[in-house]
């Protein structure tokens, strides 16, 4: 009996949206597998070890998408901000 056979493939659907970001941004040329890998190895290591899976990916997007100048430095830190005291 395959144990994974039941488990989704997605367990929330920013996932999915961040899996075809990433797709999408690796054929747009934003970065190799080489580059992937070590962005996501750079992490700071608790946030690493204690965050999902795809977060890991949407780390080094971030990176990437910074590097590439589709985000300003500091501006997803500012919009997240702003949404956390919209909430409030």
């Amino acid at each position: 009996m395959n144990i994974l056979q039941d488990e989704p493939i997605f367990r929330a659907e920013w996932e999915r949206r961040m899996f075809a970001m990433f797709i999408l941004t690796f054929a747009g040329g934003f970065f190799n597998v080489d580059k992937f890998r070590f962005a996501v190895e750079n992490m700071d290591p608790v946030h690493y070890l204690t965050s999902p899976y795809y977060e890991h990916w949407l780390h080094a997007l971030e990176q990437f998408a910074e590097e590439h100048g589709v985000l300003a430095p500091g501006e997803l830190d500012a919009k997240v901000a702003e949404l956390k005291k919209e909430a409030a």
